[in-house]
């Protein structure tokens, strides 16, 4: 947990800013966990849409980094101080390693579909907490959600099947995730 700010911007109460800073803090944290766990699927992707996935997963990286870079510095403009170490993010987080290793291309969108689920819906909590709160962090959070679900929207394009089910539907975790993408795209002619 981070001090309490001395100051935050001007027309923003310190309890107000500091209440912020918790949502930003955690914001921070997935943020960069997301832009790791996008740079482990890239270098583990394998098998025939091995070069697709590839490319598609550098572009989500560079901004995702890029929204990472925003949070600490709206963190920083409140008066708080951004953590960016992997032992704070370990500490604090709420959620698990990403479960796959070196996987298909296919079974490995399956895993990140359940990534971007879990992250879009905490971003959207955190958003919603802001209403009342600061419409500037707010708009920071809705640029974000933009495009953490056009990149989820791109991953599910691969697990859609012509009739508009996804194969990860009923999956609850990571490796189940995967398990359902593969086993779909096997199936497929």
């Amino acid at each position: 947990m981070a001090d309490t700010p001395r100051y935050t911007v001007p027309g923003l109460s310190t309890q107000s800013g500091q209440q912020i800073l918790d949502l930003l803090r955690r914001r921070l944290h997935a943020l960069n966990e997301l832009h790791l766990t996008l740079k482990h699927i890239h270098w583990n992707v394998v098998g025939p849409h091995f070069i697709a996935v590839h490319e598609m997963l550098d572009p989500q990286v560079d901004k995702v980094r890029d929204m990472t870079d925003q949070t600490a510095e709206r963190i920083a403009t409140l008066g708080g101080s951004p953590c960016g170490t992997p032992g704070a993010l370990v500490a604090e987080r709420t959620w698990s390693d990403y479960a796959v290793g070196r996987a298909d291309s296919i079974a490995h969108l399956g895993a990140l579909d359940l990534v971007y689920t879990g992250v879009i819906e905490d971003h959207r909590k955190a958003m919603a907490a802001t209403d009342d709160l600061d419409l500037v962090t707010q708009d920071m959070l809705i640029e974000h959600l933009r495009s953490l679900e056009l990149f989820q929207w791109f991953v599910r394009a691969h697990l859609e099947n012509a009739s508009g089910n996804l194969s990860t539907t009923s999956a609850n975790t990571e490796t189940q995730a995967a398990a359902q993408a593969d086993q779909q795209a096997r199936q497929q002619p």
